[in-house]
């Protein structure tokens, strides 16, 4: 029950129905908060307990200073957790291996579970293999389960096994988008201590695009798995009450324009704004103007420019969207009632106090594609023929990527999708890249065409033609009117008698199984299929790099001539390399864009001037002759889509196909570990635990396994992309009796520690000063010692039972918020890290593992203090210490020779304290419920 302290607590009766609530006009200042700032407001008043959240707390966010920088520290609760399969599958695993140390305790295993609703959604896994094909969808779905097996029975395992806790199958949908139009409340309810609440939904996710949902009114962003664990195990999240952005929308969209174009304008604005770790918020009069559909899209790609959140505030049209995808009567009664109750309801006229504000008029909107490698890089459709050809001609759009910013840690995160968590502190990304319409006027471009054949007829391929052409991800499927406006462009092109280009790849991977539905219902599917654009399956696919292989010929044509061709795709990230190994250039657009090119076959056609192609009866076709209007494609939505749709969809979104029920699951409420799975092992993490925690000692004799200079990320740190035969990991797969071709990614081998410890500080850009001028996963033991890998020189100290220590600069643990970053580097045997300065986050996440993180005194770095790392270092100050210190003295030995270095102890709350005495918050919240 909480404190009440502000006397908050009261009652709303909606229909007859009664809910406790707590009031926000009880604290000062709270009516010119903006929304998003509201929605923690009420969490904190409602979680209240005078120990983790505290008065303090709640005044901190009541007396919000919009013009100071982010530093009030409060203790958030969200209602759920959303998680997709890769990032997904080690919080499961964890959770299994709970019960199996609850057993070990004498604890009854059934009571580990999550305590807040934990929701999953298989979408990462399925790759586009096969296209054009009427079967391409059953083929591309057998394939996904032959790869993915031993994950996918860990899932349904747990799908049975666990309490609140939900697993959509595979071949459903995208996580956002069944989290828009399914999972999500607006407005939770949930009973607690024999009372109905009723409060925000609010959610963390293990995916960095989660705040689509943001759109909703949902406040939502993207965590680390274990975040997320401490999330579902009950533990509220440590965070700084942020800076709000209040981007202010005026007028409507021209003709002709899309969703789209208007993310990728505001990707580009926000950008150039620098909006890196604090929320955006929109108001004003034009926000009515802003169907739902278009509000998603626009959180969705919040990580791309940066914000923690990009959110909507509720209003009729959350209403009417919630009523179009079949949420019940009484769910939006409440919905509304509560809004207008708490003061949350989005009025045109009302400007809430915010740190910053943008306007944006919605009529200069223009169309756009973005790219060739970075989302914010805006071209007008007027202008990108141009472009391309001043690209491929030379002209310079080469960005400094920087470790630590934003651009890096997105590119890192492929294909997991990992939410990002990088200091604002430093400012290390480039602005948008502007084009100027004159762009490639005049130069000439390299061509080299190389000739293909394809079902017997001869072609010829040249840089700058397309490869791919994708209608992809749940940034633009989840948007009726540009489904609809695609199946509509693809309907008269193909009465027209136009068609795809051959050497043109293209795939239809919506993310719900509700557009199929719609786009059957207005007859367009045919035509879509008829161009080339049929389902291969309902996931992520070429968004996150899943687009499978180039049609062959024309992969050894590009191969040959080494061809800088494109992608063009309606996902949301585009870094070179990422969406397709052999394609440098990728493009982001609309779907209908994406047919256009696709019919077109090259970035070097202007779609506004020159045809896209020949019709049936030999006369050239423009884009504008098959361009669907706005109120075409308003009067087809209308008559397509309907509640029904979404109910119907939805009635059985758990059951899956016969793949996923035909799979023989073990019952029980443990789970059968098979130690011949290469991808789900029982992970280390209880071995040898007690029921009452040892005593903190200190760390005595420990040796340094790394020095690291600035900037290292999590992405140095973590495992990530493909495995290389050659490393400690490859090597591991081949001893298991895996092939080369079988080795898939470290994001898909998560749930195995044994691949991921093998991975950990292996990345091919770290540079570990102990073997200074060589890059990748190396280090040596003794200054005259051997080189050899990390992992190999953390075994064999570890085997002597010798303590380890990283040694880092600046803004260490930036990046993306991958778990592993701290689960490999506690499995190497690191007691703990001093660095300069840390991410917030990773360093929280280091404590949650048991490992202890310090900081040099200001002005201190290991350069300045002369360390070379082969000293032998003692943390003395921890031994009895109750509380523990915030000053521990570090003793570092060289030759006969000891001086002592205080250092920060960098645990800051008493949360974090908890944690790290019981050796980490899973070691923590086991004994909490074995004591229970």
């Amino acid at each position: 029950m909480s404190s009440n302290s502000f006397d908050a607590r009261s009652e709303l009766t909606v229909d007859g129905e009664s809910y406790q609530i707590y009031r926000l006009d009880k604290v000062p200042g709270s009516a010119r908060l903006p929304y998003s700032l509201k929605v923690l407001l009420e969490n904190l008043l409602r979680n209240e307990d005078g120990l983790l959240v505290t008065a303090e707390q709640v005044r901190a966010v009541g007396e919000w200073d919009p013009g100071a920088e982010a530093s009030k520290e409060i203790q958030y609760t969200p209602a759920r957790v959303l998680m997709q399969d890769f990032t997904g599958v080690p919080c499961v695993v964890d959770l299994v291996a709970m019960r199996d140390a609850m057993a070990d305790l004498g604890g009854d295993p059934a009571r580990i579970n999550p305590l807040i609703p934990g929701e999953l959604v298989i979408d990462h896994s399925v790759i586009a293999d096969v296209f054009n094909r009427p079967d391409a969808v059953s083929k591309n779905s057998q394939f996904e389960f032959q790869r993915n097996q031993e994950r996918y029975q860990l899932l349904r395992w747990a799908q049975q096994s666990f309490a609140d806790f939900l697993v959509v199958p595979p071949d459903t949908g995208i996580c956002h988008q069944v989290n828009l139009e399914y999972l999500s409340r607006v407005v939770f309810t949930r009973e607690r201590d024999g009372v109905k609440q009723a409060y925000p939904d609010t959610l963390v996710g293990t995916d960095s695009h989660t705040p689509m949902v943001n759109g909703l009114g949902v406040l939502g962003w993207g965590v680390g798995g274990i975040e997320a664990e401490a999330a579902m195990l009950g533990q509220p999240m440590s965070m700084l009450v942020p800076q709000v952005v209040g981007f202010k929308l005026t007028g409507e969209l021209p003709e002709g324009t899309t969703a789209t174009d208007l993310v990728l304008t505001v990707a580009e604005l926000l950008r150039k704004t620098r909006v890196v770790g604090k929320f955006v918020e929109f108001f004003g009069p034009g926000v009515a103007n802003v169907p739902l559909a278009n509000r998603a899209t626009l959180g969705n790609m919040s990580p791309e420019y940066g914000s923690t959140c990009a959110i909507f505030p509720i209003d009729a049209e959350t209403l009417d969207y919630m009523r179009l995808t079949g949420r019940n009567e009484h769910q939006i009664q409440l919905v509304e009632a509560y809004a207008k109750e708490q003061g949350m309801w989005h009025h045109p006229e009302h400007t809430p106090d915010y740190s910053q504000v943008v306007e944006l008029d919605l009529s200069t909107v223009e169309s756009s594609i973005a790219g060739p490698k970075r989302p914010q890089d805006r071209i007008p459709l007027r202008s990108a023929a141009r472009a391309v050809r001043g690209l491929l001609a030379g002209e310079s759009q080469e960005v400094a990527v920087m470790a630590g910013g934003l651009d890096d840690a997105g590119d890192e995160s492929f294909p997991a999708s990992d939410p990002v968590a990088i200091s604002a502190r430093i400012q290390r990304d480039e602005p948008p890249h502007q084009y100027l319409d004159d762009a490639g006027e005049g130069l000439e471009w390299p061509s080299d065409p190389v000739e293909v054949v394809l079902d017997g007829v001869k072609h010829n391929l040249d840089h700058g033609d397309i490869v791919i052409a994708a209608i992809t991800s749940c940034t633009n499927t989840s948007n009726p009117s540009v489904m609809i406006g695609a199946g509509l462009l693809a309907k008269k092109a193909v009465e027209l008698g136009l068609d795809r280009k051959p050497w043109v790849k293209t795939t239809l991977a919506p993310g719900s199984r509700v557009v199929t539905d719609y786009l059957d219902r207005a007859g367009l599917s045919p035509y879509l299929d008829k161009i080339g654009f049929s389902l291969v399956g309902y996931g992520c696919t070429t968004c996150i790099g899943n687009s499978g292989p180039l049609i062959p010929e024309v992969s050894a044509g590009v191969n040959s001539k080494d061809l800088n061709v494109s992608a063009v795709l309606s996902g949301n990230r585009n870094f070179e390399g990422r969406i397709h190994p052999e394609v440098k250039m990728n493009f982001l657009a609309s779907p209908p864009l994406v047919i256009a090119y696709a019919l077109a076959g090259s970035m070097h056609v202007d779609l506004l001037k020159e045809p896209l192609g020949t019709s049936s009866s030999g006369e050239p076709v423009f884009l504008k002759d098959i361009w669907p209007t706005t109120a075409e494609i308003k009067s087809v939505v209308n008559a397509s889509l309907e509640a029904q749709m979404f109910t119907d969809g939805y009635a059985d979104v758990y059951h899956g196909d016969e793949n996923w029920r035909g799979m023989e699951v073990p019952e029980g409420d443990m789970f059968a570990w098979s130690d011949e799975s290469t991808y789900v092992r029982k992970p280390p993490y209880f071995d040898g635990m007690r029921r009452e925690p040892e005593p903190v000692q200190d760390i005595v004799g420990a040796r340094v396994l790394a020095l690291l200079g600035d900037s290292v990320t999590t992405d140095h740190i973590s495992p990530a992309g493909n495995i290389k035969k050659s490393s400690p990991a490859g090597q591991y797969l081949q001893a298991n009796g895996v092939a080369q071709a079988d080795f898939n990614s470290y994001g898909s081998r998560r749930g195995n520690h044994n691949v991921m410890i093998r991975g950990t500080f292996a990345n091919i850009r770290l540079r570990n000063q102990l073997v200074p001028g060589v890059e990748g996963g190396f280090t040596k033991r003794s200054p005259n010692g051997d080189r050899e890998t990390i992992f190999e020189a953390s075994n064999t100290f570890q085997a002597e039972g010798t303590p380890l220590v990283v040694i880092a600069g600046t803004d260490y643990g930036s990046g993306s918020s991958r778990d592993w970053a701290a689960k490999g580097t506690m499995l190497l045997g690191v007691k703990a890290v001093i660095a300069a300065s840390f991410e917030r986050i990773h360093r929280s996440n280091l404590i949650g593992m048991g490992v202890l993180p310090l900081e040099f005194k200001e002005g201190e770095t290991a350069e300045s203090l002369g360390l070379t790392g082969f000293e032998t270092y003692s943390i003395t100050g921890l031994a009895g210490a109750n509380p523990l210190p915030r000053e521990v003295t570090v003793r570092i030995e060289s030759d006969g020779e000891i001086r002592e270095v205080a250092t920060r102890l960098r645990i800051d709350t008493p949360a974090e304290e908890a944690y790290y005495v019981h050796g980490g918050i899973l070691q923590y919240v086991l004994r909490q419920l074995l004591e229970a």
